[in-house]
């Protein structure tokens, strides 16, 4: 029994990518269309559809809306009872009916072409009711459903859906859509968390320890310590905007080994690192904390271009990345 079962597990998803493969080799013009019309509309895109399509066409949506296209699903049935007024003469209706009968669906088509609206049809039946109303048609044929009676919308939905995801990406690509515009779209969750910025989790420039070059031990030891920080950003005695230089509580404890009395006598110029470790403020925190890892230290101080100088605007550790679950 369980061979069966095992068996016809397998031969349902080969055949979904039996109908997918053939989707890839008949890929062509239309295709390139629809992906033009969407970009020259000054609206959203509009996503119709009923029953499973429905649910198809909602994923659909969703999808260009994370990826930069702004869009919206629109149920056929509600749009008939008051909801036509989601569309306005500069959006782009894509319509999802496999057959191309749906009588809903045909009358939000037809109402959009009244108004205006470019209309792309994802169906299986060119010649349907639903294809003569589309200025692009989508072939979403499939030569067989996967279930037994070929009756179950599965090969079709699968079809149907990938050739979304397909648009969705095209779209992503032709706009130049960036991981930074990703993040901005998903701010929470897992996802959200991966794709978070630095200036997300950093500790902002009025909260951090700074000294200036020529500030005594004791200075630079209360800056140090303050707030746990471990580090203190060394400034431009001119402008305490300028980042030049680090000292760490570990570059204390190395001083007081190595000069004991002496170090006490030292100023921040004498201490510091030069040219520490930083990061942009606009950069994925995920880059930040990769960047930690491989350079085996535990904070990054954070810069922001400014009147065209690099100026620093905060400190982000490795332990707060930790403990937002960003690695």
């Amino acid at each position: 029994m369980e061979l069966q079962i095992l068996q016809k597990g397998k031969e349902t998803i080969s055949s979904a990518a039996e109908e997918l493969r053939r989707a890839v080799e008949n890929l062509g013009s239309e295709f390139c269309n629809a992906v033009r019309l969407i970009l020259e509309s000054k609206g959203k895109v509009v996503v119709t559809g009923l029953g499973k399509s429905g649910h198809v066409a909602r994923k659909i949506s969703s999808t260009f809306s994370s990826t930069g296209t702004s869009s919206t699903f629109l149920h056929p049935s509600e749009a008939l009872h008051g909801d036509f007024g989601m569309l306005q003469p500069q959006d782009i209706l894509i319509a999802l009916a496999y057959g191309g009968e749906t009588s809903e669906v045909i009358e939000v088509a037809k109402f959009a072409r009244s108004i205006g609206l470019k209309v792309i049809a994802m169906t299986g039946s060119r010649n349907s009711s639903l294809g003569s109303l589309a200025h692009v048609i989508i072939d979403c044929h499939v030569s067989r459903e996967a279930d037994t009676l070929n009756m179950a919308p599965t090969n079709s939905s699968t079809l149907t859906m990938s050739l979304g995801d397909a648009l969705a990406v095209s779209l992503m690509e032709a706009r130049g859509f960036t991981k930074k515009e990703f993040a901005a779209l998903h701010p929470g969750g897992r996802l959200g968390r991966k794709l978070s910025l630095v200036r997300d989790h950093m500790h902002r420039s009025e909260k951090l320890p700074r000294v200036f070059q020529k500030d005594d031990f004791h200075e630079i030891l209360k800056a140090v310590t303050l707030d746990n920080f471990g580090i203190a950003a060394v400034v431009d005695d001119g402008d305490p905007s300028l980042l030049v230089g680090a000292i760490s509580d570990g570059d204390l404890r190395r001083a007081l080994l190595s000069q004991r009395e002496a170090a006490l006598l030292l100023r921040a110029r004498d201490l510091m690192s030069l040219h520490p470790l930083t990061i942009a403020e606009s950069a994925l925190a995920i880059d930040a904390a990769l960047l930690m890892g491989d350079k085996k230290v535990s904070r990054l101080f954070v810069l922001e271009e400014i009147n065209g100088k690099q100026c620093l605007v905060g400190l982000v550790r490795l332990q707060d990345l930790l403990a937002s679950k960003i690695i």
